[in-house]
């Protein structure tokens, strides 16, 4: 063989296999949140996590809107993984558009239910708010548009009788915009749902007091969504805050699509229950997280990979 061909032909080869190993490059795409809130920093460890479990594969994490804008970016196909809120997930499961899904996402599946959310609302102890009602004439933020933040607080504030209408200004903005605000005496109160201990409450307590807004039993009740439960913030949690606040709490789920292979879903699933404690050190929501309740009542289908992992632990028959 002549050394012209010879080249001709490795130089071949060498492309073929370079067209075979990009089709094969796997990308997994981890869908959080805002930086200041809970989903960033644990889908920043669940990337560390995945990139050990998928060698192959390219893990990236993509700060998002949350919840509805990861759900409508999962149906799409521009994203493997991604954290929402359970109510959330049942509205884009119905295709509810008012809730920011104008057709039934049907390609959503269910991971794993993780930690509870709280939905926590912090005034400025200046402001005087001490109550639901008290928020009426006041500057308040609701969250970013179509957030499951936001989706938490139209429900709240039905619950009681009360609309967008009711406040002096409505600002749609993420948890770490609505604290500067509030930082700078622009804002008067701010509906966070987050994890305990959420990063962007415990600045803004250590720069001004603050008063966490009771959510009593009674308009948790009335808001009647399974996805909602009776919660409390425990006494301490934030800077100056002395006692116990009744809230409500909503379950977050990790989630993919049906495109994601069976056995990527798996290895993840697994990674995930075998290394918490990765995710505990990230933030410490992840402590309520645990696979007994992993796969318990998803508001959509288990992943065939994710129920791989469950039936081999023993969680499911």
């Amino acid at each position: 063989m002549n050394r012209s061909l010879r080249h001709t032909l490795l130089t071949t080869a060498a492309a073929a296999c370079f067209s075979v190993s990009a089709q094969a490059a796997e990308f997994v795409n981890v869908l959080t949140g805002g930086t200041s809130g809970v989903y960033y920093p644990l889908g920043v460890a669940l990337s560390q996590i995945y990139g050990k479990a998928l060698p192959d594969a390219k893990v990236s994490v993509q700060a998002t809107k949350a919840s509805a804008e990861n759900l409508n970016l999962l149906q799409a196909g521009r994203g493997e993984i991604a954290f929402t809120l359970g109510d959330a997930l049942s509205e884009a499961w119905k295709g509810n558009e008012e809730a920011g899904f104008k057709t039934p996402l049907k390609k959503l599946r269910t991971v794993a239910a993780i930690y509870p959310n709280y939905i926590q609302i912090v005034a400025s102890a200046d402001s005087g708010i001490k109550t639901l009602a008290d928020l009426k004439g006041k500057s308040v933020a609701v969250g970013a548009p179509k957030s499951g933040t936001e989706l938490n607080a139209r429900d709240i504030f039905k619950a009681v009788g009360m609309s967008y209408k009711d406040f002096a200004k409505v600002e749609y903005l993420p948890f770490g915009e609505s604290v500067e605000l509030m930082k700078n005496r622009q804002l008067d109160a701010t509906v966070i749902s987050a994890g305990l201990g959420v990063a962007a409450i415990r600045d803004l307590a250590t720069s001004l007091p603050v008063t966490i807004i009771p959510i009593p039993v009674e308009v948790v009740n009335k808001i009647g969504e399974a996805a909602y439960q009776v919660g409390s913030v425990p006494a301490d949690t934030y800077r100056g805050q002395t006692a116990a606040v009744p809230t409500v709490a909503v379950q977050n789920f990790l989630v993919t699509h049906q495109g994601v292979s069976t056995d990527n879903v798996y290895a993840m699933t697994r990674a995930m229950f075998e290394n918490l404690d990765q995710l505990v050190a990230a933030h410490a929501a992840a402590k309520a997280i645990n696979k007994e309740n992993a796969a318990r009542q998803p508001p959509v289908p288990l992943h065939p990979g994710a129920e791989k992992y469950y039936r081999e632990a023993g969680l499911i028959k």
